[in-house]
C-alpha cells in the first residue's frame, strides 16, 4: 500500500502539469494539428488504444494520466456520487480516481487538448501518425474536389450540347414547317379532286385523305432530294478523284459537300421553279406533234424537264380489289412467274394528269413507269406481256439484261445499237419511276404524274425476279382534267 500511496502522490505532480499546459494552449488545435479538437482526440484515442502494449510502451503513471485525461473528456470533472463503488483491494481503480480527481474543474475541452499533448509528448510515432491521416484526408479532398469540377463541366458541356440540338431542331422544325406548307399549298387543289371522287359527300374522309396524300408526298418530296445530292456527291467526288489522278496530290478536305446544306440549298428553289415547269410543259405539249414528226430524220436529243411522280398508299386493300374485281375484268391480271407486264397508257388530248393504283394478293412486285415520247397511235390502254427470256424490243428487256440488283432501281439508258441499222428509230423513253420491289400486298399503291408531253405512259410490274411463284396483280389507271 505504501508503494501504491508514493506512486499516487507522483502522479498528482505530472496530473496537476498536464492540466496547467492543457490551460494555456498557445495555438488552437486546428492550426497546429490540421484537425479540429473533436476529430484530433478521437484519432488520438483510437491510436493509443490499437497500439497499447504493441508499438507504443507507457509506463504505469502515464497510462494513468491518459486514462484521467480520457474520463475528464468523456464525463467531466469527477464526482463522488457518479463515480463507481471500488473494492478494498481494487488499487488501479483507486488510483485511476485519485488522478482523474486532480485534474479538477477543467473543461472537457481542456481535457482533450491534454490526452493529445500527453500523448504526442511520451509517443513520437503519434506525430508522423496524424500527419499521414491529414495527408491522406487532403488527398481525398482535392480528389472529390477534383471530381465535382469534373462532373460540372461535363453537365454544362451536356447542357451545351443540349441546348444547340434544342436550337438546331427548332430551325430544322421551321424550315420543315415551311417547305411542307408550300407543298401542300401546291397539291391541295389536285388532292382534293382526288379525295372528292374517293369519298363524294364526305368533307371528314376527305379532309383525312388529303392530309395523308399530302403527307407522303412530303416524304417521297424529300427522298428525291435526297438521291438527287446523293448523286451530286458522288459526281463530284468521281470528277476530284480523275483531277487528282491528273495532277499532284492535294488536299482533298475543302471539296466535301454538306449534304444537309446542300438540302437546305435544294429546297425551296425546287418550289420556287414549279410555275416555271409547268409552263414548260405547256409549251412542250404544243410543240410535241412537231418533235415526233422529225423523229424519222434526226435525233431526239433535246429532253423535256420532267417532274418528279407522286406515289403514297392508302390501307383500304380489300375494298379496292372488290371495286377492281367487280369491274369488266380488265384489272384483274395473273403475271407470270419470270414474266413482265406492261401496261401502256397514252395521254389523252382533254386530260392533264394521269392517276394509277395497284395491289396484289400475299406477294410483292416489281413497279416502275417510264414515259415513251412517241405520238399514241390508239388512246386505248393495251397489256403486254413479256417473257424475261425473250428478247423483245422493250425497255424492260434492257432493264432485265443489266447485272445489276432489282432491289436497287437503276436502269441503264445506254441501249445497244444491236439492232438492224434499217430499221426506223426508236421512240425516246424516260424513266419516271425507277422500278423497285413494292409490298402492295398489305395497302393500296397510289401515284400520279403530270402529263410532260404527248406519249405514252409505261407502268411496269415486274416478276422477273420470281422463280416458281405467279402474282395476281388489280391495277386502275385514269387521268383527271
Amino acid at each position: 500500500m505504501a508503494s501504491g500511496t508514493s506512486g499516487t502522490s507522483g502522479g498528482s505532480g505530472s496530473s496537476s502539469g498536464a492540466a496547467q499546459m492543457a490551460d494555456t494552449t498557445a495555438a488552437p488545435s486546428a492550426e497546429k494539428w490540421g484537425f479540429p479538437l473533436t476529430e484530433l482526440y478521437r484519432l488520438a484515442f483510437t491510436f493509443y488504444k490499437r497500439n497499447s502494449g504493441k508499438a507504443i510502451h507507457l509506463s504505469y503513471e502515464d497510462n494513468l494520466k491518459l486514462i484521467a485525461f480520457k474520463q475528464q473528456a468523456a464525463l467531466g470533472p469527477f464526482n463522488t456520487s457518479r463515480a463507481p463503488a471500488l473494492g478494498v483491494l481494487d488499487v488501479i481503480g483507486r488510483d485511476r480516481q485519485q488522478h482523474w480527481q486532480l485534474l479538477g474543474e477543467i473543461t472537457r475541452e481542456q481535457a482533450m487538448e491534454g490526452f493529445v499533448d500527453l500523448l504526442d509528448t511520451m509517443c513520437s510515432a503519434f506525430r508522423p501518425y496524424i500527419e499521414a491521416v491529414r495527408q491522406d484526408r487532403d488527398e481525398t479532398l482535392r480528389k472529390e474536389l477534383r471530381l465535382m469540377e469534373l462532373e460540372k463541366e461535363a453537365r454544362e458541356r451536356q447542357e451545351n450540347a443540349q441546348q444547340e440540338l434544342l436550337e438546331e431542331g427548332y430551325k430544322e422544325e421551321l424550315q420543315r414547317r415551311q417547305l411542307q406548307d408550300a407543298l401542300n399549298k401546291q397539291t391541295y387543289q389536285q388532292f382534293k379532286l382526288y379525295a372528292e371522287k374517293q369519298f363524294p359527300g364526305n368533307p371528314e374522309q376527305q379532309a383525312v385523305l388529303i392530309h395523308q396524300l399530302q403527307r407522303e408526298h412530303y416524304h417521297q418530296y424529300m427522298q428525291q432530294l435526297h438521291l438527287q445530292n446523293q448523286n451530286q456527291l458522288q459526281m463530284q467526288n468521281a470528277e476530284e478523284k480523275g483531277q487528282q489522278e491528273d495532277n499532284a496530290p492535294g488536299n482533298n478536305n475543302n471539296s466535301s459537300t454538306d449534304l444537309p446544306n446542300a438540302m437546305e440549298g435544294l429546297k425551296l428553289g425546287e418550289i420556287e421553279t414549279q410555275q416555271e415547269q409547268v409552263e414548260q410543259q405547256g409549251q412542250a405539249e404544243q410543240a410535241g406533234g412537231t418533235v415526233h414528226e422529225q423523229l424519222g430524220e434526226e435525233e431526239y436529243d433535246d429532253y423535256v424537264m420532267i417532274c418528279p411522280a407522286k406515289i403514297w398508299t392508302r390501307p383500304d386493300i380489300e375494298q379496292f380489289k372488290t371495286e377492281v374485281s367487280a369491274g369488266d375484268g380488265d384489272g384483274v391480271i395473273t403475271i407470270g412467274h419470270g414474266d413482265t407486264v406492261t401496261v401502256r397508257v397514252p395521254t389523252n388530248m382533254n386530260g392533264k394528269c394521269i392517276f394509277w393504283e395497284f395491289a396484289t394478293d400475299s406477294y410483292d412486285i416489281g413497279f416502275g413507269i417510264y414515259f415513251e415520247w412517241a405520238k399514241p397511235v390508239t388512246n386505248e390502254v393495251t397489256v403486254h406481256v413479256s417473257d424475261s427470256d425473250e428478247d423483245e424490243d422493250c425497255v424492260d428487256e434492257d432493264y432485265l439484261s443489266t447485272t445489276e440488283d432489282l432491289e436497287s432501281g437503276s436502269l441503264s439508258q445506254e441501249r445497244g445499237a444491236v439492232s438492224n441499222p434499217t430499221a426506223p428509230p426508236k421512240a425516246p423513253i424516260s424513266i419516271i419511276v425507277p422500278i423497285y420491289r413494292r409490298e402492295c400486298y398489305n395497302e393500296v399503291y397510289v401515284g400520279s404524274h403530270s402529263y410532260p408531253g404527248e406519249g405514252v405512259y409505261l407502268l411496269k410490274f415486274d416478276n422477273s425476279y420470281s422463280i416458281w411463284r405467279s402474282k395476281t396483280l388489280y391495277y386502275r389507271v385514269y387521268y383527271e382534267r
